[in-house]
């Protein structure tokens, strides 16, 4: 098990969710932290709180979408520091609607753009620090919707498949660099993320009947274990990988749950 001491740990989508909960539990270990988000008020706050309780953090603002804010958020990082142990890609929007509804600039381009692009890009931009150190964690939160595609969610799966493709291949890329790549696929967690994916009448009846939800802070708390004992992969919770490995072995057999799904909740639009 690694120790998280002294570790500087560098946090995107730190605002709130996952992203929030894991700073405080990096905080409780030691670590010097690096939060970033879009709402800087949000993050201020959080870096207060943390440097209340004995912690030490700062709050750097970044547009995931924009290239500059990416570069300025790991050189102040870098210049601050002298070096990025740990990257927590946390950043991430989402959309729940039947696909013929989803609108092409926020559900399909910026989505892809934050989900994916952001996340390679700012992987980019502190990966060459961690190469000249010789060492470094990057930990990508994706999905359970990046392992296995149910209806409802075509372009929020589209970017998860995506950024666990990324990460397969950069584990594969660094590990002779001493760098390690760890993929999160949580299944449904309570955060605000929850809050901004739509209103689909389909969706909310699929809640209703099967609300089953981690707290974010079990999620966040996994994410430190994680960084703790490195591993490729990480499903939450465990049930899920019976669910991913299904649909892999009977693929035809989940196309026929998901036809009759669609059909019956179709008709509630």
């Amino acid at each position: 098990m690694n120790s998280l001491k002294n570790k500087v740990v560098l946090i995107t989508g730190a605002s709130s969710g996952f992203g929030e909960d894991a700073a405080w539990f990096f905080a409780a270990e030691g670590c010097r932290l690096v939060l970033s988000a879009r709402r800087i008020d949000r993050l201020q706050t959080l870096v207060s709180r943390i440097q209340d309780e004995g912690g030490e953090a700062i709050a750097i603002p970044m547009d995931i979408t924009n290239a500059d804010d990416i570069e300025n958020m790991a050189q102040s990082a870098v210049a601050l520091y002298g070096r990025i142990d740990i990257l927590f890609n946390n950043a991430g929007i989402g959309r729940v609607d039947w696909f013929e509804n989803h609108t092409p600039e926020r559900d399909i381009d910026l989505l892809i753009r934050v989900n994916l692009i952001g996340l390679m890009q700012v992987t980019r931009a502190v990966l060459p620090q961690m190469i000249e150190q010789g060492s470094g964690h990057i930990i990508n939160m994706s999905s359970v919707a990046g392992l296995i595609a149910p209806p409802l969610i075509a372009s929020y799966s589209a970017s998860k498949f995506g950024a666990r493709a990324f990460t397969d291949s950069l584990r594969r890329e660094v590990a002779p660099l001493g760098i390690k790549v760890s993929g999160i696929y949580p299944g449904p967690a309570a955060t605000e993320f929850g809050q901004h994916v739509g209103n689909s009448k389909a969706y909310g009846s699929f809640r209703k009947k099967f609300n089953i939800r981690m707290s974010s802070e079990y999620v966040a708390k996994r994410v430190v274990d994680v960084a703790k004992r490195p591993r490729r992969s990480l499903v939450i919770p465990w049930w899920f990988r019976i669910v991913t490995a299904f649909d892999m072995l009977f693929p035809a057999v989940v196309d026929w749950i998901a036809y009759i799904f669609s059909k019956s909740k179709h008709k509630l639009e």
